[in-house]
């Protein structure tokens, strides 16, 4: 990532040093996922659509860790690989937006707060910033060479209300605490680094 692009971290001291962490990332770029990869202070294991594990990515994805998952429907071995990251102390990735789009945290999917209030691991937002300000002249779909992509570190959280359960209500409760706390930290993080997208 450094030597393709200018990757700018900040906050990255805010992530807990050990303990299982969830990561919840917006995702506008193509390149958001690997950025975080190439720059975060942990190792993380993102889940990732199972169409993106093709050719020679198939057992590079996995080697370092990833895990497929088909969006067609509940996937169990995805939930049961993402659930074994975090009770064994690691760092799981999440768009919880579920695919590329605005970027913006403004339609989360449930699978985040079932991954949160399930381990109790607190949640730390994370903005990725200025992958789609400019794109590449040869490939559209990644950012201009040596463009500047930020990657904003927010305060941890936890998404449940402390009493461990795990109903309806109570995901959709979570859900909604943690929309708010991840749209709060994406608009703090374009104050920040002074981008709008």
């Amino acid at each position: 990532m450094y030597g393709l692009w200018k990757p700018r971290v900040l906050g990255d001291w805010r992530v807990p040093s050990a303990g299982p962490v969830i990561f919840a990332v917006n995702h506008s770029h193509m390149v958001d996922g690997p950025m975080l990869m190439g720059t975060a202070p942990r190792p993380v294991h993102f889940l990732i659509k199972k169409e993106a594990f093709v050719g020679p990515l198939d057992p590079f994805l996995l080697a370092i860790g990833q895990l497929k998952v088909d969006r067609s429907g509940t996937d169990r071995a995805a939930v049961t690989g993402a659930l074994g990251v975090l009770a064994n102390g690691g760092v799981l990735g999440i768009f919880p937006e579920g695919t590329r789009g605005e970027g913006d945290f403004a339609s989360l999917r449930a699978g985040l707060a079932y991954f949160a209030v399930r381990s109790g691991a607190p949640i730390v937002p994370v903005a990725v910033l200025g992958g789609d300000e400019r794109p590449g002249r040869l490939i559209k779909a990644l950012p201009a060479l040596r463009g500047r992509v930020d990657i904003v570190f927010g305060d941890a959280f936890l998404a449940g209300d402390g009493s461990g359960r795990r109903t309806r209500t109570a995901l959709d409760d979570a859900t909604v605490h943690i929309q708010q706390r991840l749209t709060g930290h994406l608009e703090n993080a374009r104050r920040l680094t002074g981008r709008s997208g």
